[in-house]
This record gives C-alpha cells, structure tokens and sequence, in this order.
C-alpha cells in the first residue's frame, strides 16, 4: 500500500503532502483545485510519462515522492518486490517500505529512484505494478481493447493461468518448428547452396587442423629459430662465463669466484662479513639456477636447419584459414565449429525434411488439444463472470442490465486461440452489443468498477486508484459505488477520486484539495477533513449548501448512515 505522497511543483501545486492510510480514501476538492495532479503524481510513481508541461510555471523541476509498504501483499508478490529492488541495487528503509521518487525537468527530462537507486523508469513501473493500479477515464477506454478484456478474464479464473503457460510452451515449441520448415522448404536452393559453402569451409579448416593460439606459438618458435646461432652462442657464453669452459678456466668462472667470495666470508670470525657471506651464499643459488635454465634451453634449441622450412609452411598454411574466416587461429576454431552447429540445423535431405515434418505436425497437435482445453476452461469462467459482473451492475443502479462475457475462435497467438469480448444489454430483452457501441461514459465507469470488485475479491494489500469513475452517475447509483468501493476497501487500500458525496460519505479518510487564487497566481494544497470540516465538505458537494443547518444535517444523516456501514463491513 502507499504510505504517504509528496508532491512539490506539479502543476498549481506548490508543495503538498499526504499520509494515507489503509481502507477508503477519497480526495475531493471543486474543479480546478487540483485533483487531478494527485492523480498525475501518482502516475509519476507507476512510471508513467513525463510531462514537462505538467511542471509548475517559474519552476526549475517537479518532484513526486512515495513511500510503498508490501507487508499486507501476498508472499509471492512481495518476493517479486525484493526481488526488482535488489536487481536494481536498492533496499527499504528502516520502517521496512520503499521510497519511490520521480522528479521531472521543465526542459523536458525525468529521473528515477528506486529504494535510493536510479533506475529507469520501465523498473519504476515493473515494481509499481504490484503495487498500484490507477482507474481513469483513459482506462476505461484500454478496457474496450479486446486483450484487455482476454486478460479481465484470466484474472478472474487464476487456473487460467498454469492453462495458458502450458499451452504458450507448446505453442512456441511448434512456431519455432514450423519457422523451420518453411524457411528449408521455401529456401532448400539457397539453403543446398550455403550448405556446400559451409562444408567447404570445414574441410578446409580440418584440412590443416589449426589450434586456438598455435599462430602466436608459431611465431614465437620461427623467430627463435631464425635467430638460432645468435641465441645459442649469447646462451655458451653466459654459461661459459658461470661454470668455465675452454675460454674461461674454472679458476675464472663466475660461479667459482662466487664460491671463493662465500668460503672467505663465512670462515671470518666477524659476524657481519659472516652475515656478508649468507648473501653471497644466495646469489651463488641463483647462479646456479641460472647455470641449469642456460643448459635447458641449449638443449631445447632446434638444431635441425630443414625444421625452420617446416613451420614456415605451417605459418603459411595457418594464414591462408586467417584471411578467410578469422584474424586469428582461435578464432577459425570458432568459426568452424559454429559453421558445424549451422550446418546440423539446415540438412535439406528429403529425409531431414520429412522428419522435421513429423515433429512439427506433432507440435502443432499438442498445441491445438491444450488451446482446446484452455478455451474450453475460459468459456466456463466467462459465464461465472458474467454472472458476477452482471450480479453487481443490478446492484449499481442497473437493475436490467446483463453482461456477456463471448468466447470466440481466432488464429493461435501466445495467449491462446481465442478473443474475448464484453458485451452489454440493458435488459433480458434485447440482444448484449459490444461495450464500445452499447456503454455510456456512466455505464461503462459502473462496468469498470463492477469488474475491478470482482477481480480484486481474492487480492490483499495492493492499492487501487480510481479516478472520477462515477463520472456521469447520480442518486442511489452513487450510494451504490460508494458501498461497492468501501467492502473493496476491506482488503485493500483504495483512493477515489469523487465529485459525489454519496461516495465520499463511505470513506475512511478524506483529503480535501483546495486552491488560493492570487494576483499573480494559482496555489493547491491537501489537507486532511475532519469532524465538522468533513460534514461541511459533503453539504458543499451535495449542492452548494455548506453555509445552510439544512445542507449540513442532510450531510451529517449521510456521513452517519454510510459509517455505520462500513463498520459492519470491516466486522
């Protein structure tokens, strides 16, 4: 749920700030008072997009900031939760929430944080998601689209869901098949003749069997032996130089110098040539070593003239594979056994064809008898909710009305072989039409909101925003949302946006927003009502009658009646 909001530079809002609170929040103000930057604040918060124009004239930046708190939301959501914020390198706060915080430019541009992380604002709207949903007008027309009303449906039955996973398994398995076939099929010349080049190319590079960095190694070995003669007398002089030899007598050899040095030394009896003496001792050791690394590489020296011929050519041989397919011999390895794992794919034999023929008509019946069973399911759950939704239009001032929920066939996509759409009739009557050509603005907020009150009877601890959807609705169809927005309450945080007091009446908290019109500007601010100021708020919109006893006691009887109800709802 959202914990509090604040909102500096939105619109004709200089600095505001709100704590909410769990149950039925309503936020009410007359027309221009700026309810609708609350709403555009918490759009912010869902990622939505940012709007320049939306920051306050003569201000640098507006800045919208939240707190999100997921204890009362399901273990699986609130292990999503965790999981975004640690992937976006954030963490909660000491109380356990999220800040969330969007700050948009006047020159245009926008920032996101999350959890005290800048995030972009894709993750701002994956992780809000599970939080936060927002009702408006614009949502109401999203709800017309036909995959939103496929995904209304789903929600409703949540078996629908392991149906429809297992069924897009299938589906993409027989896609990726089919993709295959058509492309051998349709393209088996093109294919025959990339095949001929690929095969070449592997013949070629096995030809010579290159090995990954065998080039460097190549190089190192061709050199040493160009330079043999040179290296080999450099190494019969130093090692000559240490341990003696015809030119130098064992009396001048390093090594025994070196030893004389250390025999004196160490037979003193002063304790600092002795310690003299230990050093001489070590670099005797290392003329040693290095007496015995000389006579190695003397005997790893190739002395064979024609060997320089021999790596020559290989060099050659490697350079010829270089030019063609790689700027290295590692990298011929690569090629070559991509070029392999290419050509595994793209057989184009008769029997290659005819066997991926058989998997992919076997794919594709095992997606077709698991589409079946998934719409079969739908089916079954389209009647349960348009039975439900049906059930709470009559409750909302409908008492005729009746929705269908259709199923019908269309091609095999990822969510299935079927579309779903809503229709509506106003009595049993007539025949149900689509929602787009049958629903009034006043009708299609009812359906909306019937919709919602079902889909949400299951979920906990989300926050759902509805914007002005009792737009075009009046008497006791307000009463009616007011109470269906309270029970939805129960188990959630809702936060409305009214122009009704039948629905305001049936709040937890009430915000008020107001505006101060100066000389020079327009300033909104949030406050929370209480006692007598709520009682004036509700005769104000019941029909301008805050300054009358009679508005205000038809505005006390209301707020009265609707918190007695709400107390029996949360008993």
């Amino acid at each position: 749920m959202l914990v509090d909001i604040s909102i500096e530079n939105l619109g004709v809002i200089p600095k505001a700030s709100a704590e909410l609170h769990e149950g039925l929040t309503v936020l009410t103000g007359e027309t221009g008072a700026g309810k609708t930057m609350v709403v555009t604040g918490l759009r912010l918060l869902t990622g939505g997009r940012a709007d320049a124009s939306r920051v306050r004239t003569g201000a640098d930046q507006a800045v919208v900031d939240g707190s999100f708190s997921t204890q009362k939301l399901p273990e699986a959501d609130q292990a999503e939760v965790r999981k975004i914020v640690d992937e976006a390198g954030g963490s909660p706060d000491e109380n356990g929430e999220y800040l969330v915080s969007r700050s948009v430019k006047s020159s245009g541009r926008s920032r996101a944080h999350l959890a005290g992380r800048s995030v972009p604002a894709a993750t701002m709207a994956e992780f809000s998601s599970r939080l936060l949903t927002i009702h408006g007008q614009n949502d109401q027309l999203r709800l017309l689209a036909p995959e939103e009303q496929l995904a209304a449906l789903d929600r409703f039955d949540p078996s629908l869901g392991g149906l429809k996973a297992t069924y897009r398994e299938s589906f993409l398995q027989w896609r990726e098949l089919a993709r295959d076939l058509k492309e051998r099929t349709e393209k088996r010349r093109e294919l025959a003749q990339e095949v001929d080049r690929l095969q070449f190319a592997i013949d070629e590079i096995d030809a010579v069997k290159p090995e990954a960095g065998e080039d460097e190694l190549l190089l190192a070995d061709i050199r040493r032996l160009q330079d043999v003669d040179a290296l080999r007398e450099a190494a019969q002089t130093a090692l000559g130089s240490i341990d003696g030899n015809d030119d130098y007598g064992d009396e001048q050899a390093a090594s025994s110098l070196v030893g004389a040095a250390e025999s004196a030394l160490t037979q003193s009896s002063d304790k600092e040539l002795q310690e003299l003496g230990e050093r001489v001792s070590e670099a005797s050791s290392i003329l040693a070593e290095v007496a015995g690394d000389l006579g190695s590489y003397l005997s790893d020296l190739p002395s064979d003239p024609a060997g320089l011929e021999s790596l020559l050519q290989r060099q050659q041989d490697l350079k010829s594979l270089t030019k063609k397919y790689a700027s290295d011999a590692a990298g011929v390895v690569e090629f070559r056994d991509k070029a392999e794992q290419r050509l595994a794919k793209i057989h184009t034999s008769s029997e290659a064809l005819e066997e991926l023929k058989k998997q992919a008509a076997a794919a594709e019946k095992d997606m077709v008898a698991k589409a079946a069973t998934l719409t079969k399911a739908r089916k079954k759950a389209a009647k349960s909710l348009a039975a439900a939704v049906t059930k709470e239009l009559h409750g909302l001032a409908m008492p005729k009305a009746r929705l269908e929920v259709v199923v019908d066939k269309q091609k095999y996509s990822r969510d299935g072989a079927d579309t779903v759409e809503l229709r509506l009739a106003p009595n049993d009557a007539m025949e149900a039409k689509p929602l787009a050509s049958s629903a009034s603005g006043g009708e299609l907020s009812r359906v909306m909101l019937a919709l919602e009150v079902i889909l949400s009877s299951t979920s906990t601890g989300t926050t759902l925003v509805f914007d002005e959807v009792d737009a075009g609705v009046g008497g006791r169809a307000a009463v009616e949302i007011g109470r269906r927005l309270a029970r939805l309450a129960t188990h959630n945080q809702v936060i409305v946006v009214t122009h009704l007091a039948q629905v305001a009446a049936y709040a937890d908290t009430h915000l008020h927003v107001s505006k101060n019109v100066g000389d020079t500007s327009v300033t909104s601010g949030v406050a929370t009502l209480d006692g007598e100021e709520r009682v004036e708020e509700l005769a104000r919109m019941m029909a301008g009658l805050d300054d009358t006893d009679t508005g205000r006691a038809h505005a006390q009887e209301l707020l009265d009646r609707a918190q007695v109800e709400v107390a029996n709802m949360r008993q």
